[in-house]
Parts: C-alpha cells; sequence; structure tokens
C-alpha cells in the first residue's frame, strides 16, 4: 500500500534534496476527492530528464495509472508504462509493468521488477538513472 498522501507529498517536495537532482517542476495536484495526479519533470546533469505521469488514488494507495519518460537532450532513452500485453510471454513475471528499450523502442520491451501499483517508483527511478546514466 502506498504511503500517506502526507508522506506521498514530502517525497515529491523534498526530491530537490537529492544531490542528483538538478531541478523539478513536480506538482501534486487534486482531480478528486482522494484522486491526485503527480506531474512534471525532474532535471539531471548530462541533459537528462525525467518525465513523471501518475494518477494517485490515496484512498485506495494505489498508483491508478503512470508513465515515466527518460531522455537525453531530445532522445528518447526509455520508458516505463503499464499496457498490458498479455500475449508477450517474456513480460508475464512484472505483468503489466514494462520498460521499453532501443533498439525499435515502441515494440522492444523488458519486464520491470522495480515498478509497482503500490509503492512510490519515484525513489527506483531516480537511483537507475544515477547508477546506468549518470
Amino acid at each position: 500500500m502506498l504511503p500517506s498522501f502526507e508522506e506521498y507529498n514530502r517525497l515529491v517536495y523534498s526530491i530537490m534534496d537529492i544531490p542528483s537532482v538538478k531541478g523539478s517542476t513536480l506538482i501534486l495536484k487534486p482531480i478528486g476527492a482522494t484522486v491526485w495526479e503527480l506531474e512534471g519533470e525532474v532535471e539531471f546533469g548530462k541533459g537528462i530528464t525525467l518525465s513523471i505521469s501518475e494518477q494517485i488514488n490515496f484512498e485506495l494507495g494505489i498508483i491508478a495509472r503512470y508513465f515515466y519518460l527518460v531522455c537525453r537532450g531530445d532522445e528518447r532513452l526509455y520508458w516505463y508504462d503499464p499496457q498490458p500485453h498479455p500475449h508477450d510471454p517474456t513480460l508475464a513475471s512484472t505483468h503489466p509493468h514494462h520498460k521499453h528499450v532501443p533498439p525499435d523502442i515502441k515494440h522492444n520491451r523488458i519486464s520491470a521488477p522495480d515498478l509497482s501499483f503500490d509503492k512510490p517508483n519515484l525513489p527506483f527511478l531516480i537511483e537507475e538513472i544515477e547508477r546506468e546514466l549518470l
């Protein structure tokens, strides 16, 4: 289950305390009584950006939908989405979570065991960028 709204809010707005983060336009905004959207970008060095779109239901304690895109300048390096691909057996272990990677980024997908609907994904996404791109 996701942390409370207050804890999630603290996570989002303390992102600038992370040394690798150079800027953030993240905003958490209500779209219903218990549903919020997290939208914006996190900027890192070397021209790396992480675009985030989440819809979060705090009453149910879940991320109802997400899309995460990592770019270097205008180049899309990879993205994550939970669009089901039930006929792809390589994704079954983490269904529906997966990562689109080059080559043929739109159709080349790998499993994403570190993503979840019931815990914040932001810490993992930042750690992955720090480990692999910076």
